[in-house]
Order: structure tokens, then sequence, then C-alpha cells
């Protein structure tokens, strides 16, 4: 999975979690043997519907939760052999929002950074407060700070201690359309510095947006790892938007048709599958039963189309 041009940030093998059954509720396998590499450098994604397994994974390599089996490496440190070096190389911003009150954002980093054994002489807290542009409320009280605020706080808290690998839990959760832009360049701007960065997120256009790779996690199970153009470019289901001369009483059917579905008194959306026809194709044989064609569109199939295919349906080779 390396490659000369980007070794591995991050490197998990056979990983795997099963937490014990207690009482009546049943032992639970919260990972199964799962196996990929973070290439150094890039922004990762990191995908899969609620209860998939990705928290159990972060959480394993915060040192939070204990794996069970397999191995995994941060920057070249075994998490169980050189657990201080490993947890030196990677921060980790969490979803929640969580701050004490009545420290000041400048203190907060200073805390953090005596945490993690960070010598004075070598912190920057004040040059991460401006990096996460929060400069101006470095001696604000933390309980003053809007919600996109205390979000940026977090990530310089990640980044006191200058680890080369940040991973992002669900950064953009309940923020809105702006704030989410500006996390956006924000975390574009930290790949940019050289800081590779693993992002989990249920915003799929965010993903699409961001990443280089993603990989995506069902059931415990590893189902896809591929960059980001190669995994859109596996939807085969494409639209095509017709406008006919007419209005329509019964929708055309034909076997190169997935589906056909009303959207408007003379249009069309037929859905069809891409490795078998063509829009023009298609046209066609609406225009050999009969219909005149006034207008066409098309739409292609996103990221949001090929994580509903695959972790409703069948697993992918990575």
């Amino acid at each position: 999975m390396d490659s000369p041009d980007f070794p591995a940030a991050i490197r998990i093998r056979d990983l795997a979690k099963v937490y014990a059954a207690q009482g009546s509720t049943p032992a639970k396998h919260a990972l199964k043997g799962v196996s990929f590499d973070v290439p150094q450098g890039q922004i990762f994604g990191l995908l899969g519907p609620n209860g998939a397994g990705k928290s159990t994974l972060i959480n394993i390599l915060a040192g939070l939760v204990m794996k069970t089996s397999g191995s995994a490496e941060i920057w070249g440190f075994d998490i169980n052999e050189h657990p201080r070096n490993a947890k030196r190389s990677i921060g980790i911003v969490p979803q929640e929002v969580v701050f004490d009150p009545f420290f000041t954002p400048l203190e907060v980093l200073e805390n953090t950074a005596g945490f993690y054994g960070v010598p004075k002489a070598a912190r920057r807290s004040l040059e991460i407060l401006a990096e996460v542009h929060l400069g101006d409320k470095a001696n604000a009280y933390a309980r003053t700070l809007s919600g996109g605020m205390k979000r940026r706080l977090l990530i310089a808290k990640a980044l006191v201690h200058q680890p080369p690998v940040i991973v992002l839990d669900e950064p953009t959760a309940g923020v809105d359309v702006e704030l989410r832009r500006q996390l956006w360049e924000l975390v574009s701007d930290l790949n940019a510095g050289g800081v590779t960065v693993v992002l989990t997120t249920h915003y799929l256009e965010e993903a699409e947006q961001l990443c280089d790779r993603i990989a995506i996690i069902n059931h415990g199970e590893l189902i896809a790892n591929k960059p980001t153009r190669e995994l859109v470019g596996m939807a085969r289901e494409k639209v095509v938007v017709v406008t006919l001369d007419r209005d329509v009483a019964d929708l055309p059917h034909h076997l190169d048709f997935i589906k056909a579905e009303r959207a408007g008194e003379r249009v069309i959306e037929v859905t069809y599958d891409k490795d078998r026809t063509t829009a023009g194709q298609i046209l066609a044989q609406l225009q050999g039963e009969g219909f005149g064609i006034v207008d066409v569109s098309t739409r292609e199939a996103d990221l949001e189309d090929v994580f509903v295919s695959l972790t409703s349906a069948v697993r992918v080779e990575a």
C-alpha cells in the first residue's frame, strides 16, 4: 500500500476490537481485522455509517481504547511498543466541544502543551492561535467564544505539540454553511503546511471536496479504500433529465432503463447504467417511442451514490 512518494503516516494491520458481553448484551465485534494505510501528506477520509467502527478506530489510535488484536503504527511508532512517541505524533480533534469556561484560549493551549511536556521555550501558543484565526481572542474567556471559535480552539489544542498527523472527528457537525467553509479552508491550510489529515464526516460533499483518498468502514469491516476520484468513478448509475414535447401520460419503459420517473408534466428522469448504454442511446429510444425532445440535461453520480451503494450492498476490495 505504500509508495515511495507517499509513505504511510498511519499503518493499520488486522486491527480488531471486541467488546465483551455484559449481562444480556452479547459481545460486539466493533472492528473485524481492518487493514489500511494513511499516506503521508494527504487528506484522508474515513467514512462509514453510525456504529460502523470509526470512533473505535480513532479511540484506539488516541490510546483511549485497547485493541483486541492486530497492530497500529503512527508515524512509524507502534502504539503498544512506543506509546509515548505514537501519542506525540498525532493530534485528535474530538467531535464534542468541551472546555473549562474559566480558561482563556491562551491558557488552554499552555496547559495542553504542559500535559505533552513541551518546554516553555518551544511552545507556539500565540502562533497557533493566529493560525486558526483566534489571535485576537487569546485572552478572552473560553465561555465567551462562539461555537465556531470553540471548534477552531479544539484544532489549536491538537496542534500544540506539533504532531505530523491530525485526526478531525466530525469537525463541521452542526455548524452553519459559512463556518463549514471556513473550517474547510483551515483543514486545507494545515495540509498545505505539511500536516497529514484524517477526516471523519457525515457530509459526503465535504469528503469529496477535501479528501485525496477515502476509506469506508461498515459493520467493522473495510469495504473500500481508493483515491477519491476513483471511488466516485465507481458509480455506475447516471441520470438524464428530458423535457418532452407533450405531457407524459404513461412513463416509457425499456430494458436499458433502470427506472423512469416523472419530474413534471413534460419532464422525465431516466436512470441508466452507464456501463451498458449512453445518454444518446436513451434519447434515441425515447424518440423511437414517438416522443419529441425539447431539452436535455444529465446528472452524474457523486460520492453519496457510491457510499449508499457500498454500505447497503457489496464489498469492494482496496
